[in-house]
């Protein structure tokens, strides 16, 4: 059982301890000092949100918290996995001021401390829990999205390693990045999802292309990667060649579960009240049983996610738990999103008066939740993924 987690009288007590309590602490008073209040998040076409995101990034590494629950040898500060929780319930409720760095430090780092070579991890490890690189992850296809499997981004033999041509699409950060954790198929014997290699490419080789793809998610988070006669090597295979399916399934575990959605929803939700003052009493007494109801979810939702970082802790890194939290919290997301909206009312949907921070935090929220249950895996596979496994537990 997880530090932090206690049984008392039956009950099993989520509390903070007075560790956590005290790191909880010292991470507002670094966002309250760091974080503008207007921030809605690094990638806005306000380049000074990234900037913030940027800077605010070396301020956490500098005490070794962007990469807390790392190893002290890998520039972590071996926290424990409350820890990890809290700063991802903090990061979270600020709209993620890490911007692009959580997808480093988050997975793509575990991965590779977990199947890469003491050459790379040497390599890629320090640069990313000092907030020095970006990643991007080369997953999704024009014809492969939540079916991952199968992709056809092919790696064909070549003096010396091989050669990759393809195309990525719905890639976040690749116009910034300069490292891509690339899926491509070095085989096509068997089941689909083996003879599948993980590279770890730079992004300035030669024949890799970006174009953006404009979205109402703003810039950066969404673009096409060309891949036009790649060469990688042996030296940037992660873990096994052929093999790429386990560590994608590992990796993917741990990025469902480390974005703590609900502790934003949690926040806005609390919010509501105070930020409309004399309106709050006139709204109809359903929309406030929604607004009671949403927040009961949220609760809901972070107990969930609780009790699969304490599997974690265990050692199992089980794909379902991770399905079952991202079905609930991305519908959550949805969820606090429409009754936000609803009560804040149209008449402050767009708003250009920048004094009204929540309505604009609202609007933000409801934006990103609409791309919550198609994004890294859409819940009708995460939906599939339990299903097959329940159905095959109860076969047995």
């Amino acid at each position: 059982m997880r530090h932090g987690v206690a049984m008392r009288e039956g009950i099993v007590d989520f509390a903070d301890t007075a560790e956590e309590s005290e790191l909880r602490s010292e991470l507002r008073s670094l966002l309250d000092e760091h974080v503008p209040e207007a921030y809605l998040g690094a990638f806005t076409h306000n380049e000074n949100d990234l900037a913030v995101a940027q800077n605010f990034c070396k301020v956490l590494a500098q005490r070794r918290l962007l990469a807390l629950a790392w190893p002290e040898e890998f520039g972590g500060r071996a926290g424990n996995s409350g820890e990890l929780t809290v700063l991802r319930e903090e990061m979270w409720a600020r709209h993620e001021p890490r911007g692009a760095q959580y997808m480093g430090v988050n997975w793509i780092g575990p991965a590779i401390m977990r199947f890469g070579t003491p050459a790379q991890q040497e390599l890629h490890l320090p640069p990313i829990s000092a907030g020095e690189v970006i990643w991007c992850q080369g997953f999704s296809e024009p014809d492969s999205g939540s079916d991952l499997a199968s992709l056809k981004t092919a790696a064909r033999p070549v003096k010396g390693g091989w050669e990759v041509n393809g195309q990525k699409v719905w890639t976040s950060y690749a116009t910034m990045a300069e490292w891509i954790f690339l899926l491509a198929r070095t085989s096509n014997t068997g089941p689909k999802q083996q003879g599948i290699t993980v590279f770890l490419v730079p992004m300035s080789r030669p024949g890799i292309e970006v174009r953006p793809i404009p979205a109402m998610l703003g810039p950066h988070h969404l673009n096409e990667v060309f891949l036009s006669g790649v060469q990688v090597t042996e030296a940037d295979v992660l873990g096994t060649v052929g093999q790429g399916w386990q560590v994608v399934r590992e990796a993917l575990a741990f990025e469902r579960v480390g974005i703590a959605r609900y502790a934003r929803c949690e926040r806005l939700l609390n919010e509501a009240p105070d930020a409309l003052g004399d309106r709050w009493a006139r709204l109809p007494g359903a929309l406030k049983h929604r607004w009671v109801k949403a927040l009961v979810h949220t609760r809901q939702a972070r107990l969930l996610a609780h009790r699969v970082v304490e599997r974690h802790d265990t050692g199992v890194v089980d794909p379902r738990d991770s399905a079952a939290y991202r079905i609930a919290v991305t519908r959550l997301d949805q969820e606090v999103g429409e009754v936000l909206m609803d009560v804040i009312g149209s008449d402050a949907v767009g708003t250009d008066d920048e004094t009204d921070l929540f309505s604009r935090a609202v609007e933000d929220h409801w934006r990103y939740a609409q791309a919550s249950t198609v994004a890294s895996g859409s819940i009708e596979m995460q939906r599939v993924l339990l299903s097959r496994a329940l159905l095959g537990e109860a076969a047995r």
